[in-house]
């Protein structure tokens, strides 16, 4: 174990901020996902259909979507606070694998799920619908990139 560096330090807590943010979202997107009236956080309707208008036509497709997003949810949820848990403890006392680790998580995540946001299969308030998600990350890779620079100055 390594004394606690600034960059370190400072750089952990904003990845840590980060990963709060992710795991807030995921929160809001389980929750929405059960309360909300549209499919998931802004996305009113796909082309005009509610999801009332869904659930009269077939009950099983709205119970189906609500599944994939809950078990969505729970998986943005666990994952945010594995990477919680590696920075707090594992980047802020120096351990590269932790950095790692960290950073390639949420980095593998994004990579699948926003390229789909583009394709204009269906509209979305993106301020809305991902705006948290690019703060979040925004936030944890310039904590990312500060704890860099303090593991870089490791003996």
């Amino acid at each position: 174990m390594t004394d606690l560096n600034p960059a370190l330090q400072k750089g952990s807590n904003l990845m840590v901020l980060g990963g709060v943010l992710f795991a807030a979202y995921a929160v809001a997107f389980g929750v929405l996902s059960v309360s909300g009236d549209g499919f998931e956080i802004g996305v009113p309707d796909l082309n005009g259909v509610t999801p009332a208008d869904l659930d009269a036509l077939n009950p099983a497709i709205m119970a189906y979507i609500t599944h994939l997003h809950l078990a969505l949810a729970g998986f943005i949820a666990a994952s945010s606070l594995a990477v919680l848990a590696l920075c707090h403890f594992g980047v802020r006392q120096g351990h590269w694998w932790a950095w790692v680790a960290a950073m390639i998580a949420p980095t593998v995540g994004l990579a699948m799920a926003l390229p789909a946001h583009y394709t204009g299969g269906f509209e979305h308030n993106w301020v809305t619908h991902i705006g948290p998600v690019y703060l979040g990350t925004l936030i944890f890779g310039l904590g990312g990139l500060w704890a860099l620079t303090g593991l870089m100055k490791q003996k």
